[in-house]
């Protein structure tokens, strides 16, 4: 990963001072989750159910909601995450909160040369895998972080999703759908704070996602569930509704927002 150094390091900084945005955002009500309020959206609870003394690996955390979420569902957890910012936050959260995750700083594909303990679980969620150039070593680290029998699961933006500019109006299609070169953006605001003054400078990639099942299966995981949904749980993108449900469509429905994998390790 050597020739996307500069590109991590530019996401890394993004990534800092995007921490501090939201904490203070609506979007993550750091408040209401002091108070008890779960992060966690329905798929993610639904697949992974009763999560209580288990193990439990949470790739690129951010800073560490979710990972704090399954700790107070019982779970006892490790977050990882690209920006030493979102660590610190998460680290003090955890504090606070007297709860008994544990955080490590880390590039997510160098995940197991700092955590060498293996997992019940490793879970993934919400905009992860578009800043990762390639699938293939990051499948090959969940599968070291299993335990035999264990459970990989992530949900995730779907990849027709990014294959619009968002920053233009309206959204212009404009990526491939498998698109092996980066993608730099960069823009004012965040996803959580559209009126924030901080410049996102971004390097991503696009994944199909034959892409993403291929890398999981060829580094030994046996895929039990793929689900494709026109719903997300987060308002992100430009015109969404919100359903009876609580969660956001585009008027037409015409593809879907959001998918799920679920797999194991024999």
């Amino acid at each position: 990963m050597e020739a996307h150094k500069t590109y991590f390091e530019v996401n890394k900084a993004t990534w800092n001072k995007k921490v501090e945005v939201h904490a203070k955002s609506a979007m993550y009500d750091l408040e209401a989750f002091k108070q008890g309020k779960s992060s966690l959206m329905p798929y993610e609870l639904k697949a992974l159910g009763d999560v209580a003394g288990k193990t439990l690996l949470h790739l690129q955390c951010h800073f560490g909601q979710d990972t704090l979420s399954w700790s107070r569902a019982g779970a006892k957890c490790t977050g990882i995450d690209l920006s030493d910012e979102g660590i610190k936050l998460a680290k003090a959260l955890n504090a606070e909160l007297n709860l008994d995750a544990h955080f490590v700083c880390c590039n997510v594909f160098e995940t197991s040369k700092h955590v060498h303990e293996t997992f019940d679980v490793v879970f993934t969620s919400y905009g992860v895998i578009g800043w990762l150039p390639d699938l293939r070593p990051w499948a090959q680290m969940i599968f070291e972080r299993l335990k035999p029998g264990g459970i990989f699961y992530m949900v995730e933006f779907h990849p027709i999703v990014w294959m619009f500019d968002y920053l233009e109006e309206p959204p212009k299609l404009k990526y491939g759908y498998m698109q092996d070169e980066v993608i730099y953006e960069e823009y004012e605001g965040t996803y959580a704070d559209g009126e924030s003054k901080m410049v996102s400078k971004e390097y991503g990639w696009n994944h199909g996602l034959g892409a993403v099942v291929s890398a999981l299966a060829e580094a030994g995981l046996h895929i039990t569930c793929l689900k494709e949904h026109d719903e997300s749980p987060y308002n992100v993108l430009p015109d969404l509704e919100k359903t009876t449900s609580g969660m956001y469509v585009t008027k037409d429905k015409l593809y879907p927002l959001i998918f799920e994998i679920k797999a194991t390790k024999p």
